[in-house]
């Protein structure tokens, strides 16, 4: 009896110290993808808002399976959570996000508002079993897959095609991003380029197209690659590209970005292309998983991320390029020394003339080459088992040694890089 009582003790002490989650935001997001000053403002905001405190509890994850693995299994009670295009995919279709409601009482509801038409567009072709992806997710950033190269020893041309990746006059030069999914599909654009000039199949098709014999044939295309590749990588290529040590880098524009600003401080040209045979584009996004338990100051996040002020603030710590199409964010980043091209796919029908970085915002001709990538579901051991196939353990002695002085270097470099984004984001402040 005694032993009963302290245990109820016990229970009745735990339930009393219990978290009062009303008070509570658990946001968990991509590493270094926020301007960490927000999270206290969006604290005193939603107060000013709604006359409630909340207190954000803000963790980083580096994986899109990882988080997912917390949710899925250990039914982790995050409140809002910022996965990728083909894991919002699968959650939803999961059943693993609620809904997101816009009812914001007298705030302004940023989200809708400022949202760009593209954006709303490639997520209501999202994939999620008769559900709409706006309704359980809102973009945050997103972005482009292309070829990151140098422009004194690979030419525009060259650089056109995604056959630049195999071109053996680039051999032990060529990073390619170690991201199975990534690679897959540009490199199916490139193997079906006759089918979709003549018409017989669409780029959009070609995303959902995981047979054997597509795969074997992507296999092969990959081995032929795989001689000529100094590097496998997650996040050293674009450093890599700086130092000329590469030439060529199948990569994101967020690493283009980051790679061809540094290159230029030091005369170093490197250039983005999206080649012509086609390319993808990528989305991240907030949404609110099932087990999230306060959803009310989770849907605030959300619209908070999405008011301008804040999205040119996340943009300019960050590098990569929101979902927004307010006016103020295509001002914030109009840019005289580009020449103008046609954004009006993204911001409004009236903006074919913005002078703006082509790398953060393709042209309406490069954007109409493009398609999006689809979570591949139960064929996806199939891809990460040919991307084994792929890769092998042979490395080459090329890759040891970039993988060990990478290693090295990253100590040191991580203080030079901090220093290097505090000046970036002074330049884009000034321009």
């Amino acid at each position: 009896m005694k032993k009963l009582l302290i245990s109820l003790a016990a229970l009745l002490l735990m339930c009393g110290c219990a978290e009062d989650r009303s008070t509570v935001l658990k946001v968990y997001n991509w590493s270094d993808y926020i301007d960490e000053t927000a999270i206290e403002e969006f604290e005193q905001w939603y107060e000013a808002q709604t006359g409630e405190k909340v207190k954000v509890i803000y963790q980083t994850f580096d994986i899109n399976e990882t988080m997912l693995s917390k949710i899925e299994k250990g039914h982790e009670d995050y409140d809002v959570v910022c996965p990728s295009d083909y894991i919002i995919e699968r959650m939803i279709q999961s059943d693993l996000l609620l809904p997101i409601d816009r009812d914001f009482g007298s705030t302004p509801n940023y989200i809708d508002g400022n949202l760009s038409p593209y954006i709303r567009s490639c997520f209501d072709k999202m994939e999620g079993n008769g559900k709409n992806a706006n309704d359980y997710s809102v973009g945050y950033m997103w972005g482009t897959t292309g070829i990151l190269y140098n422009a004194k020893h690979v030419t525009d041309e060259e650089a056109s095609t995604w056959d630049v990746i195999r071109d053996r006059r680039f051999a032990d030069r060529i990073f390619i991003k170690d991201s199975a999914r990534d690679v897959y599909s540009q490199i199916i654009l490139k193997i079906k380029e006759d089918e979709i000039a003549d018409g017989s199949v669409s780029m959009d098709e070609l995303m959902n197209y995981t047979s054997d014999a597509d795969i074997a044939a992507v296999e092969a295309y990959m081995k032929d690659v795989k001689p000529l590749v100094a590097g496998w990588e997650a996040d050293f290529g674009k450093d890599q590209m700086v130092q000329e040590t590469g030439w060529v880098n199948l990569t994101w524009s967020g690493d283009a970005v980051w790679g061809i600003d540094e290159a230029a401080a030091l005369g170093v040209d490197l250039r983005y292309a999206l080649p012509k045979e086609g390319f993808t584009v990528w989305f991240d996004g907030w949404v609110i998983p099932k087990y999230a338990q306060n959803v009310k100051a989770a849907k605030y996040w959300i619209n908070f991320m999405s008011r301008p002020d804040i999205v040119i603030r996340n943009v300019e710590v960050t590098g990569y390029v929101s979902v927004s199409g307010a006016p103020e964010v295509r001002d914030a980043f109009t840019d005289e020394n580009y020449d103008p091209i046609d954004l009006s796919y993204f911001f409004t029908p009236a903006d074919t003339a913005v002078c703006a970085n082509p790398v953060l915002y393709p042209a309406r001709e490069d954007i109409e080459r493009s398609t999006q990538e689809h979570d591949w579901g139960e064929h996806t051991a199939d891809l990460i088992e040919m991307w084994s196939r792929v890769k092998g353990d042979n490395a080459n002695a090329f890759t040891y040694i970039i993988i060990a002085v990478a290693a090295i270097a990253i100590a040191g470099a991580a203080f030079i890089m901090s220093q290097s984004k505090k000046n970036r984001r002074r330049n884009r402040k000034r321009r």
